[in-house]
């Protein structure tokens, strides 16, 4: 059997959004994914066909659509779909609330760590020209990400390169995976993993000290912790 076999609310709407995996793509559709492609950036460990049936499912359910785009198709929230903002948003700040070891080395990846920082750059804080930031990170775990990425950024674009693009590289940040997505998620400041060396920001001194202020962190960053027992 399919599902719970139960009629109540809870159960029938589980059946839909609590398969593995629905969940992030939901993420992913409310952070402004469309194309197949970068839904599935936001997933590194999903299979492509899995990535498709998932897709399919919820069409199939109402909770996206989708229409020919280009050589592929992109894909939106109905109405139906739009609901489960709340839901994501609920259980993103429980997550960032509640569990730890959300930075520990089976949880890290580099591609999608910079997937995100993609996504929540302060583009009008850059200067007014493009910006090319290498990444150099140790403590990659195998498959992953590469070790060596590229943020090409100006006000009007911003892009991951996962080969060396060709342009001038303004600043070289050399850090600890695990440290770095710790400052993403709001665990540490900057200014602490700088001083306790698992950070390493290089380049002219005025786009140094600008760099942290570039970065909006996670999402979720800002969820308040339960205080700790003394």
């Amino acid at each position: 059997m399919h599902g719970y076999g139960q009629f109540c609310p809870v159960a029938v709407a589980c059946e839909v959004f609590a398969e593995r995996w629905t969940p992030l793509i939901l993420r992913e559709l409310f952070a402004g994914s469309r194309r197949f492609s970068e839904i599935r950036r936001g997933m590194p460990l999903i299979s492509r066909a899995l990535l498709a049936q998932r897709l399919r499912h919820l069409e199939d359910v109402g909770v996206i659509e989708s229409q020919p785009a280009g050589r592929g198709r992109e894909y939106r929230l109905s109405q139906a779909g739009a609901e489960f903002h709340g839901v994501i948003e609920e259980l993103g700040a429980w997550g960032q609330r509640w569990i730890h070891g959300r930075a520990s080395a089976e949880n890290l990846d580099a591609m999608l760590l910079l997937w995100n920082v993609r996504r929540r750059l302060a583009v009008d804080r850059l200067p007014n020209r493009r910006i090319v930031v290498r990444f150099d990170f140790r403590g990659v775990p195998a498959g992953r990400g590469p070790a060596t990425s590229w943020l090409v950024a100006s006000r009007e674009d911003v892009d991951v390169c996962l080969k060396d693009p060709g342009f001038g590289v303004d600043l070289v940040v050399t850090a600890d995976l695990g440290a770095f997505t710790r400052v993403w998620l709001g665990d540490v400041s900057f200014d602490q993993a700088l001083r306790s060396r698992g950070v390493r920001v290089e380049g002219p001194r005025e786009l140094v000290r600008a760099f942290p202020g570039w970065l909006l962190l996670s999402h979720f960053a800002g969820v308040a912790r339960p205080a700790r027992a003394s």
